[in-house]
Protein backbone atom coordinates (compact mmCIF):
# COMPACT_ATOMS: atom_id res chain seq x y z
CA UNK A 1 0.00 0.00 0.00
CA UNK A 2 0.70 3.46 -0.37
CA UNK A 3 1.62 5.91 1.72
CA UNK A 4 -0.95 8.35 2.92
CA UNK A 5 -1.30 11.89 1.32
CA UNK A 6 0.11 14.26 4.23
CA UNK A 7 -2.05 17.17 4.36
CA UNK A 8 0.36 20.76 4.16
CA UNK A 9 0.00 22.47 6.98
CA UNK A 10 2.01 23.75 9.95
CA UNK A 11 3.18 21.28 12.19
CA UNK A 12 2.48 22.18 15.62
CA UNK A 13 4.59 19.65 17.53
CA UNK A 14 8.74 21.51 17.67
CA UNK A 15 10.44 18.44 17.59
CA UNK A 16 8.24 16.88 14.67
CA UNK A 17 8.50 20.25 13.05
CA UNK A 18 12.17 20.57 13.15
CA UNK A 19 12.69 16.12 12.10
CA UNK A 20 11.05 17.54 8.69
CA UNK A 21 12.75 20.51 8.23
CA UNK A 22 15.98 19.05 8.56
CA UNK A 23 14.93 15.97 5.73
CA UNK A 24 13.20 18.45 3.14
CA UNK A 25 15.96 20.99 3.32
CA UNK A 26 18.63 18.13 2.89
CA UNK A 27 16.07 16.87 0.23
CA UNK A 28 15.88 20.14 -1.57
CA UNK A 29 19.54 20.43 -1.56
CA UNK A 30 20.17 17.17 -3.00
CA UNK A 31 17.80 17.87 -5.37
CA UNK A 32 19.86 21.57 -6.84
CA UNK A 33 22.66 19.82 -6.81
CA UNK A 34 21.43 16.79 -9.05
CA UNK A 35 19.39 19.36 -11.19
CA UNK A 36 22.73 21.34 -11.73
CA UNK A 37 24.98 18.22 -12.52
CA UNK A 38 22.04 16.84 -14.70
CA UNK A 39 20.86 19.41 -16.74
CA UNK A 40 23.82 21.98 -16.44
CA UNK A 41 21.66 24.30 -14.73
CA UNK A 42 22.72 27.41 -12.32
CA UNK A 43 20.80 27.17 -9.98
CA UNK A 44 21.04 29.31 -5.93
CA UNK A 45 18.69 28.22 -3.15
CA UNK A 46 18.59 30.28 0.20
CA UNK A 47 16.61 28.70 3.33
CA UNK A 48 16.10 30.22 6.49
CA UNK A 49 14.51 27.79 8.79
CA UNK A 50 12.18 28.96 12.20
CA UNK A 51 15.23 30.21 14.41
CA UNK A 52 16.74 32.51 11.29
CA UNK A 53 19.61 30.43 11.07
CA UNK A 54 20.74 30.20 7.20
CA UNK A 55 21.68 27.50 4.36
CA UNK A 56 22.13 28.03 0.97
CA UNK A 57 24.00 26.09 -1.75
CA UNK A 58 25.07 27.69 -5.33
CA UNK A 59 25.86 25.73 -8.24
CA UNK A 60 29.49 25.75 -8.51
CA UNK A 61 29.58 27.37 -12.31
CA UNK A 62 28.36 30.64 -10.83
CA UNK A 63 27.83 32.45 -8.20
CA UNK A 64 24.65 34.43 -6.33
CA UNK A 65 25.51 37.94 -7.46
CA UNK A 66 25.76 36.87 -11.37
CA UNK A 67 22.60 34.85 -10.56
CA UNK A 68 20.58 38.23 -8.76
CA UNK A 69 22.20 40.29 -11.56
CA UNK A 70 20.55 37.98 -14.36
CA UNK A 71 17.07 37.99 -12.44
CA UNK A 72 17.11 41.55 -12.26
CA UNK A 73 17.74 42.51 -16.26
CA UNK A 74 15.23 39.32 -17.15
CA UNK A 75 12.80 39.94 -14.73
CA UNK A 76 13.22 44.34 -14.57
CA UNK A 77 12.35 44.14 -10.44
CA UNK A 78 14.11 46.19 -8.96
CA UNK A 79 15.91 44.09 -6.10
CA UNK A 80 18.07 47.97 -4.31
CA UNK A 81 16.67 50.68 -3.10
CA UNK A 82 17.71 53.96 -3.23
CA UNK A 83 19.90 53.52 0.45
CA UNK A 84 21.73 50.58 -1.82
CA UNK A 85 22.20 52.17 -4.94
CA UNK A 86 23.41 55.29 -4.05
CA UNK A 87 25.82 53.03 -1.85
CA UNK A 88 26.85 51.05 -5.50
CA UNK A 89 27.30 54.57 -6.92
CA UNK A 90 29.84 55.74 -4.32
CA UNK A 91 31.29 52.24 -4.62
CA UNK A 92 32.35 52.59 -8.00
CA UNK A 93 33.29 56.11 -7.25
CA UNK A 94 35.66 54.78 -5.04
CA UNK A 95 37.20 52.60 -7.36
CA UNK A 96 37.26 55.08 -10.12
CA UNK A 97 39.05 57.54 -7.81
CA UNK A 98 41.96 54.71 -6.21
CA UNK A 99 42.90 54.20 -10.44
CA UNK A 100 43.23 57.55 -10.91
CA UNK A 101 45.64 57.95 -7.63
CA UNK A 102 47.24 54.61 -9.08
CA UNK A 103 47.97 56.12 -11.82
CA UNK A 104 49.13 59.62 -10.37
CA UNK A 105 51.36 57.32 -7.96
CA UNK A 106 52.81 55.98 -10.88
CA UNK A 107 53.30 59.33 -13.04
CA UNK A 108 55.27 60.37 -9.72
CA UNK A 109 57.30 57.36 -9.90
CA UNK A 110 58.14 58.46 -13.04
CA UNK A 111 56.18 55.60 -14.96
CA UNK A 112 53.97 55.74 -17.98
CA UNK A 113 54.58 59.56 -18.81
CA UNK A 114 55.45 59.25 -22.46
CA UNK A 115 51.36 59.54 -22.77
CA UNK A 116 51.63 62.67 -21.00
CA UNK A 117 51.38 66.02 -22.91
CA UNK A 118 53.09 69.10 -22.02
CA UNK A 119 50.78 70.91 -19.99
CA UNK A 120 50.66 67.57 -18.10
CA UNK A 121 54.62 66.72 -17.58
CA UNK A 122 54.80 70.40 -16.23
CA UNK A 123 51.85 69.81 -13.09
CA UNK A 124 53.85 66.38 -12.95
CA UNK A 125 57.28 68.49 -12.38
CA UNK A 126 55.45 71.32 -10.12
CA UNK A 127 54.09 68.75 -7.81
CA UNK A 128 57.04 67.07 -7.57
CA UNK A 129 59.13 70.27 -6.57
CA UNK A 130 56.41 70.87 -4.27
CA UNK A 131 56.77 67.75 -3.15
CA UNK A 132 60.75 67.79 -2.36
CA UNK A 133 60.41 71.12 -0.84
CA UNK A 134 58.07 69.88 1.64
CA UNK A 135 60.67 66.84 2.43
CA UNK A 136 63.32 69.62 2.55
CA UNK A 137 61.49 71.54 5.46
CA UNK A 138 60.51 68.40 7.32
CA UNK A 139 63.99 66.96 7.02
CA UNK A 140 65.46 70.46 8.14
CA UNK A 141 62.89 70.22 11.36
CA UNK A 142 63.88 66.86 12.29
CA UNK A 143 67.21 67.78 11.88
CA UNK A 144 67.18 71.06 14.29
CA UNK A 145 64.71 68.43 17.10
CA UNK A 146 67.78 65.74 16.91
CA UNK A 147 70.50 68.69 17.79
CA UNK A 148 68.09 70.44 20.11
CA UNK A 149 67.65 66.92 21.76
CA UNK A 150 71.43 66.06 21.82
CA UNK A 151 71.74 69.64 23.39
CA UNK A 152 69.64 68.66 26.07
CA UNK A 153 70.88 65.04 26.91
CA UNK A 154 74.78 66.51 26.81
CA UNK A 155 73.18 69.65 29.64
CA UNK A 156 71.71 66.57 31.67
CA UNK A 157 74.66 64.64 31.68
CA UNK A 158 76.83 67.28 32.27
CA UNK A 159 74.35 68.30 35.21
CA UNK A 160 74.69 64.42 36.52
CA UNK A 161 78.40 64.41 36.46
CA UNK A 162 78.44 67.39 38.71
CA UNK A 163 76.10 65.87 41.11
CA UNK A 164 77.85 62.63 40.87
CA UNK A 165 81.11 64.88 41.70
CA UNK A 166 79.61 66.57 44.30
CA UNK A 167 78.23 64.13 46.08
CA UNK A 168 82.06 61.94 45.65
CA UNK A 169 83.55 64.95 48.11
CA UNK A 170 81.39 65.02 50.21
CA UNK A 171 81.56 61.40 51.00
CA UNK A 172 85.25 61.88 50.89
CA UNK A 173 85.21 64.97 53.13
CA UNK A 174 83.05 62.77 55.54
CA UNK A 175 85.38 59.66 55.40
CA UNK A 176 88.47 62.02 56.36
CA UNK A 177 86.96 63.64 59.27
CA UNK A 178 85.80 60.28 60.31
CA UNK A 179 89.38 58.85 60.30
CA UNK A 180 90.79 61.71 61.94
CA UNK A 181 88.13 61.62 65.12
CA UNK A 182 89.36 58.33 65.17
CA UNK A 183 92.84 59.21 65.32
CA UNK A 184 92.59 61.77 67.77
CA UNK A 185 90.43 59.18 70.39
CA UNK A 186 93.35 57.03 69.94
CA UNK A 187 95.85 59.71 70.57
CA UNK A 188 93.76 60.38 73.82
CA UNK A 189 92.92 57.12 74.74
CA UNK A 190 97.08 56.39 74.20
CA UNK A 191 97.61 59.04 76.92
CA UNK A 192 95.09 58.29 79.02
CA UNK A 193 96.45 54.60 79.50
CA UNK A 194 100.00 55.83 79.48
CA UNK A 195 99.31 58.86 82.79
CA UNK A 196 97.30 55.34 84.32
CA UNK A 197 100.85 53.18 83.77
CA UNK A 198 103.35 56.54 85.45
CA UNK A 199 103.46 56.25 89.51
CA UNK A 200 101.54 59.19 91.16
CA UNK A 201 105.03 60.81 92.49
CA UNK A 202 106.50 60.92 89.17
CA UNK A 203 103.44 62.35 87.07
CA UNK A 204 103.66 65.55 85.89
CA UNK A 205 101.63 68.25 88.83
CA UNK A 206 100.08 71.47 87.98
CA UNK A 207 102.10 73.97 89.29
CA UNK A 208 101.71 74.42 92.72
CA UNK A 209 102.59 77.71 95.26
CA UNK A 210 106.19 77.35 97.35
CA UNK A 211 104.79 76.34 100.55
CA UNK A 212 107.79 77.59 101.82
CA UNK A 213 107.19 80.83 100.92
CA UNK A 214 103.83 80.71 102.06
CA UNK A 215 105.98 80.29 105.67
Amino acid sequence: MGRGKIEIKRIENSSNRQVTYSKRRNGIIKKAKEITVLCDAKVSLIIYSSSGKMVEYCSPSTTLTEILDKYHGQSGKKLWDAKHENLSNEVDRVKKDNDSMQVELRHLKGEDITSLNHLELMALEEALENGLTSIRDKQSKFVDMMRDNGKALEDENKRLTYELQKQQEMKIDENVRNMENGYHQRQLGNYNNTQQQIPFAFRVQPIQPNLQERI
